[in-house]
C-alpha cells in the first residue's frame, strides 16, 4: 500500500504503479520458464529434436519447440500469457499517461504500437504453427517488426530519469545486437545443416525473450511516480526534472540514442510532401530501369544489333535545356513535363513491342528532362534542393526494395501485367497523385541569367554524374546483383540473395544519410580511396570477402551521390545532366559490349573487361570528387542548409522502406525442406530449357508461365540457359529466385554476371551437395558456361551438368568445348545427367565427343534425329522416359524432359551397369501401360495440350524398360 494519503480526497485503495511493471515482468517470465521447465522434465528429447538433428547434437530447445503443441507445456504457457495480458495493457496505458503532452502525436503512436504488440503476441501464442502456419508467422513477424518503433519510441519518450534511460539503452542494444547472431546460427542450421547450430540459435532466441521483457520491466523505475488513484506524486508527467543532470543534457542523450527522428514536429503537409517526392523518385527509377528490358527484346530476336538500341539515348534529353527559351519553357511548365514522364507507366497497355518501346523511351526522356530542370530550378534554395535529391535517392532504394519483394521484377515495369504479378494500375494512380503533390510549389529559378558565376567545372560535374548514375544503376538497382557477382556455388561460402540482400539496402541507407550529413567528408580523397578499394575487392574476390567490398562500394556510391548531384544542379543542366547522361549511356553500352562482344562492332577489343568498366566508373566519379574538392577549398563549411524538417521525414521514409524489406526477407526466407515429386519411385525428372532471358514473344516477363509448365511436368531438376539477366540492358533481374521459391527448389545461379556469359542455372528438388562453375574454351566466340553439381538424390550422389555451347559460327570453339566437357563428365564416377545446348546434329561431329568412351555418357535416345540445340545425356542411371514439350510463346526453344530411376542396392546397380554396354536393351521402347504410373508423364499435354504446350515432334512421350 502507498505511504501517500490524502484524508480530504479519501482514497479507499492506493497502489504504487511500479507493481504493475513487476507483475508484468514476473508473470511473463513465469510463462516462458514454466513451459521450459515442464518441457525439459517431460519431453526433453522430443523438444530438442529438429528436422536434421536430435540429442546429443542438439541439447537445448528453442522457444517455439518449448511453447508449441505439446501438453502440458503449451497449457502452462498459454495460461500465464493470458494472465500477463492484464498487466500488459495496464503498462501500456500507464506509459501513455506518463508521457502524453498536449499536441504531441508520438505518445499516441507508441501507445498504439504497444496495444498492437500485445494483440499480435496473443496471435502467435494462441494460433500455433500447427493450427495455421501462415497466420502464426504473420503474427510473429508483426510482433517483431512492431518491437522496433516500440523500443525507439519508449527511449525517445523516456522521462528525465538517467537510470531508466541507461537500462533501456542497454537492453535495446542487447536485444537488437542479438538478432544478427541469432540469424547467423539459424542459417547455419537451416541452410548449412551444421550439427549443434540450432542449440546455439536457441540460446540467442531465449535471450531475445529475456531482453524484450526486461526492457519493459524498466518502466518500474518510472512508474514509482504514479499511484493508482491515479495521482502523480513526483510531477514527472509534467516534465519535471528530478535528477542531478540538466534537462538539456538528458535530452541530448536521448537524441543521440534515437537519432533525433522523433523530434520532428509532425505535419501532415510535410509528411505528404515526403511521400510524394519519394514515390516520384521511385517512378523515375522504375521507368529508367524498365527501359533497358524493352530495348533488349529487339537485339534478342534479331540476334544482333537491331537499330532500336538507339533508344538508350532517351536519357540525354536534358541537352535541350541548353537552349535558354526552351529551358525557361520547361521550368515554367514542370508539372506538364512530369505528367508526360508518366507515359512510361502506361506502356504495359501497348501491345505492339515497338510502340511500347517508343512509349517507354518518351517517358524516360521526359523524366530525365523534368528532373534535371527541377533540380536546376531548386538549386537556389539549399533545403529544397537537398529534399529533391534525397527523394531521388530514396526512390532508388525503394525501387530496389520493391524488386526484392517481387523477386527482382518491378511491379510497375512495362513488361509486367496482372497475370504475372504486375500492379501497373495501382502504380500509375499513385504516380499521378504523387506527381501533382511533387509539382505543387512554383520553381525558384526560372532559368534567367544570374550575375554570380557557378562554382566548379560543369564538365567535371558531368563526368561525375555519368559515373555515379552508372554505378547506382548497374550495381544498386537490384540487391542481388553484387551478391551474384561473388557467388561461387555450393557449399555456400558467401551471401544469398534472400535474406542477405538487406545488407546492401542497409549500406545504401547508411551511405545516403552520411552523404547528406557530412558532404565534405564523403567528397574527400581519403573516402574516395576507400570507395575504390571496395570496388576493386568486389571485382576481384568472391564470397563474403568480395561482398564486403560490395557493401563498401554501395555505401560510397550513395554517400557521394548527394554532393555530386548537388554540385551538378548548380551548373548548366544541359552540360551536367545532358552530357552526364550521355557518358552514362556510353558506360551502359560498354557494360553490354563486354559480354556481347561476338555480336557487336569492336566487341573483341573490350571482351571480358568488367575490370575496365569498374575502373572507368571510379575515374569518372573521381572527376566529380575533384570538382567537389575544388569547390570546398574555396568555401568555408556552411553547415546545415536550414531548419527544414525534410531530413528527418526522409530518414523516417528510409526506416519504413528498410522495415518493409526486412518483412519481405522474412517472408522469402528459404525453407530448404523440398521434396521430389515421386519420392516413392526414386525418380528424377530432369529437363533442359533455353528461357530467352525470361521475355516472352510479346515482351512480357515469362517467369509465371515458366513456373506453371515446370510444375505441371513435375520436373525435379531443370537446367536453364540464357538465364543471366543481371545487366542494365536486361533489368538486373534473376528469374531463378522466383522459380526456386515458388517451386520449392534449391538453386545454383551458375557463373555470375561478372563472368561474361549469357548464363546457365540449375534448379533442383534435391539438395546440392557441391557445385563448381566452368568457363569452357572460347578463343573466338561467346563464352560457354557450365555447372557441375553433385546432388543428394535419395541418399545417392548424382552429378548433373548444365552446359551452353558456343555458336554455330565458331566451329573451333565448339570442338574445344566438346573435348573439355567430355573429359569433365568422364572424370565423374557417379551417376550423371547432362542438360545441355550442344549445337550439333545427332550422331555427327562433336556429338560423338560428347557421347563417347571418354565421357561415358549415353544419348537420351539416339533415334531422335530432329535435334540441333538441346540434348540430354546420362550414365549409370535407368532412363525410363523422354518427352519434348512445345514452348508456346514463352521462348524460342522447346522444353526437353527425361525421367531416370536412381538404382539402390547392389542388385539394381548391377542391372544398370549391365545396360551400359548393351545399347539395344538400353534403348528398348515400351508402351505407357507397361511402366508404373509413377514413371509416366502427365496426360495434360497430350493432343492439343494446354496454353500452347503439348508433346510434339513424336507427339507423345517415349518410355523405356529393360
Amino acid at each position: 500500500m502507498s505511504k501517500y494519503k490524502d484524508k480530504e480526497s479519501g482514497p479507499v485503495f492506493a497502489l504504487n504503479a511500479k507493481w504493475i511493471s513487476w507483475a508484468h515482468t514476473v508473470v511473463a517470465y513465469t510463462a516462458f520458464l514454466s513451459a521450459l521447465s515442464v518441457g525439459i522434465y517431460l519431453h526433453y528429447h522430443k523438444i530438442v529434436q529438429n528436422e536434421f538433428y536430435g540429442y546429443p547434437d542438439e541439447w537445448f530447445p528453442s522457444v517455439s519447440a518449448t511453447i508449441g503443441d505439446r501438453y502440458p507445456e503449451r497449457s502452462f504457457f498459454m495460461l500465464f500469457i493470458a494472465i500477463t495480458s492484464g498487466p500488459r495493457f495496464a503498462l501500456v496505458a500507464l506509459w501513455y499517461l506518463l508521457t502524453a503532452r498536449p499536441g504531441k502525436v508520438l505518445p499516441k503512436f507508441v501507445a498504439g504500437v504497444g496495444i498492437f504488440r500485445t494483440l499480435t503476441c496473443g496471435g502467435w501464442t494462441y494460433v500455433t504453427s500447427t493450427d495455421d502456419h501462415d497466420w502464426h508467422d504473420i503474427f510473429m513477424i508483426s510482433y517483431l517488426v512492431a518491437t522496433i518503433p516500440w523500443t525507439i519510441g519508449c527511449i525517445a519518450l523516456s522521462p528525465p530519469n538517467p537510470k531508466a534511460i541507461q537500462y533501456r539503452r542497454y537492453f535495446a542494444i542487447a536485444f537488437f545486437g542479438t538478432i544478427p547472431a541469432m540469424l547467423y546460427f539459424f542459417v547455419q542450421h537451416k541452410i548449412h545443416r551444421v550439427a549443434g547450430a540450432y542449440t546455439t540459435y536457441s540460446f540467442f532466441e531465449w535471450s531475445l525473450i529475456l531482453f524484450d521483457v526486461a526492457f519493459d520491466a524498466v518502466t518500474a523505475l518510472d512508474f514509482e511516480t504514479f499511484e493508482i488513484v491515479v495521482r502523480d506524486v513526483k510531477g514527472l508527467s509534467k516534465g519535471a526534472n528530478v535528477s542531478s543532470k540538466r534537462t538539456a543534457v538528458i535530452e541530448k542523450e536521448k537524441k543521440k540514442i534515437t537519432g533525433g527522428i522523433f523530434d520532428v514536429k509532425f505535419s501532415w503537409s510535410e509528411l505528404l510532401d515526403t511521400a510524394a517526392e519519394v514515390y516520384h523518385g521511385f517512378v523515375f527509377w522504375s521507368t529508367l530501369t524498365g527501359l533497358g528490358v524493352v530495348i533488349w527484346y529487339f537485339p534478342l530476336w534479331h540476334m544482333g544489333i537491331s537499330g532500336y538500341e538507339a533508344f538508350v539515348m532517351s536519357t540525354i534529353s536534358p541537352l535541350f535545356l541548353g537552349i535558354k527559351p526552351l529551358r525557361s519553357l520547361v521550368i515554367q511548365n514542370l508539372r506538364i513535363c512530369h505528367f508526360l514522364s508518366l507515359a512510361g507507366l502506361l506502356a504495359w497497355q501497348v501491345k505492339d513491342p515497338a510502340y511500347r518501346l517508343f512509349t517507354v523511351g518518351f517517358g524516360v526522356a521526359m523524366s530525365c528532362l523534368a528532373w534535371a530542370a527541377t533540380l536546376y530550378s531548386e538549386s537556389v534554395h539549399e533545403a529544397r534542393l537537398e529534399s529533391k535529391i534525397l527523394a531521388w535517392m530514396v526512390g532508388l532504394i525503394m525501387s530496389s526494395t520493391a524488386k526484392f519483394a517481387w523477386q527482382t521484377n518491378n511491379p510497375i515495369w512495362p513488361i509486367m501485367h496482372d497475370a504475372n504479378g504486375g500492379y501497373n494500375r495501382t502504380g500509375l494512380a499513385l504516380a499521378v497523385l504523387a506527381m501533382l503533390r511533387f509539382t505543387r510549389k512554383a520553381p525558384l529559378n526560372t532559368g534567367a541569367a544570374t550575375s554570380s558565376k557557378p562554382d566548379g567545372s560543369s564538365l567535371l560535374a558531368a563526368l561525375g554524374v555519368g559515373g555515379i548514375f552508372f554505378g547506382l544503376h548497374s550495381l544498386l538497382s537490384d540487391t542481388s546483383t553484387m551478391i551474384l557477382w561473388v557467388w561461387e556455388g555450393y557449399p555456400v561460402r558467401g551471401p544469398l540473395s534472400a535474406p542477405h540482400g538487406w545488407f546492401t539496402v542497409a549500406a545504401m541507407t547508411a551511405g545516403l544519410l552520411t552523404g547528406i550529413r557530412h558532404p565534405r567528408l564523403v567528397a574527400s580523397w581519403s573516402v574516395y580511396g576507400i570507395g575504390c578499394l571496395g570496388a576493386a575487392i568486389l571485382t576481384l574476390y568472391p564470397n563474403w570477402f568480395g561482398y564486403m567490398g560490395a557493401l563498401t562500394a554501395a555505401f560510397y556510391l550513395t554517400a557521394v551521390a548527394s554532393p555530386i548531384l548537388t554540385a551538378a544542379s548548380k551548373q548548366s543542366p544541359a552540360t551536367t545532366f545532358g552530357l552526364g547522361f550521355f557518358i552514362y549511356n556510353l558506360l551502359v553500352l560498354f557494360h553490354v559490349w563486354v559480354v556481347a562482344y561476338a555480336f557487336v562492332p569492336g566487341g573483341p577489343l573490350v571482351r571480358e573487361h568488367t575490370d575496365w568498366i569498374m575502373t572507368t566508373m571510379m575515374l569518372l566519379i573521381g572527376a566529380g570528387v575533384f570538382n567537389l574538392t575544388s569547390i570546398n577549398s574555396r568555401h568555408e563549411s556552411r553547415g546545415r542548409p536550414s531548419r527544414s524538417q525534410h531530413r528527418k521525414y526522409h530518414t523516417l521514409a528510409l526506416g519504413i522502406i528498410n522495415l518493409f524489406f526486412i518483412g519481405a526477407a522474412v517472408r522469402r526466407f528459404p525453407t530448404n525442406d523440398y521434396k521430389p515429386y515421386h519420392e516413392d519411385s526414386r525418380l528424377i525428372t530432369a529437363g533442359i530449357w533455353t528461357i530467352h532471358f525470361s521475355l516472352d514473344n510479346d515482351m512480357y516477363s515469362s517467369e509465371c508461365r515458366m513456373r506453371d509448365l515446370i510444375k505441371e511436368l513435375e520436373i525435379d531438376v531443370v537446367g536453364l540457359l540464357e538465364s543471366d539477366l543481371q545487366r542494365i540492358i536486361m533489368g538486373n533481374r534473376d528469374t531463378t529466385q522466383f522459380l526456386a521459391e515458388d517451386l520449392g527448389m534449391y538453386v545454383d545461379y551458375g557463373p555470375g554476371p561478372n563472368k561474361h556469359t549469357w548464363g546457365a542455372a540449375l534448379l533442383s528438388k534435391f539438395p546440392i551437395v557441391n557445385s563448381t562453375h566452368h568457363l569452357l574454351p572460347s578463343p573466338v566466340g561467346e563464352l560457354a558456361p557450365a555447372i557441375h553439381a553433385t546432388l543428394d538424390a535419395y541418399g545417392e550422389l548424382v552429378d548433373v551438368f548444365v552446359f551452353h555451347s558456343g555458336q554455330e559460327e565458331d566451329p573451333e570453339d565448339r570442338r574445344l568445348q566438346s573435348e573439355y566437357l567430355s573429359k569433365l563428365m568422364g572424370s565423374s564416377p557417379r551417376p550423371s545427367i547432362l542438360l545441355s545446348y550442344l549445337v550439333t546434329k545427332p550422331l555427327e561431329g562433336n556429338y560423338n565427343t560428347y557421347v563417347s568412351d571418354t565421357s561415358g555418357m549415353h544419348d537420351v535416345d539416339p533415334r531422335d534425329w530432329d535435334r540441333w540445340c538441346e540434348y540430354i545425356l546420362y550414365k549409370r542411371l535407368q532412363r525410363v522416359g523422354y518427352a519434348r514439350v512445345s514452348r508456346s510463346t514463352i521462348t524460342d526453344t522447346e522444353l526437353q524432359v527425361a525421367k531416370f530411376v536412381v538404382p539402390k542396392g547392389g542388385d539394381e546397380k548391377a542391372q544398370v551397369a549391365a545396360l551400359e554396354s548393351d545399347q539395344e536393351l538400353r534403348n528398348r521402347k515400351v508402351g505407357e501401360q507397361e511402366v508404373p504410373e509413377g514413371w509416366r508423364f502427365p496426360a495434360l499435354f497430350r493432343g492439343e495440350g494446354v496454353r500452347g504446350h503439348r508433346y510434339h515432334v513424336f507427339n507423345e512421350p517415349w518410355y523405356y524398360k529393360s
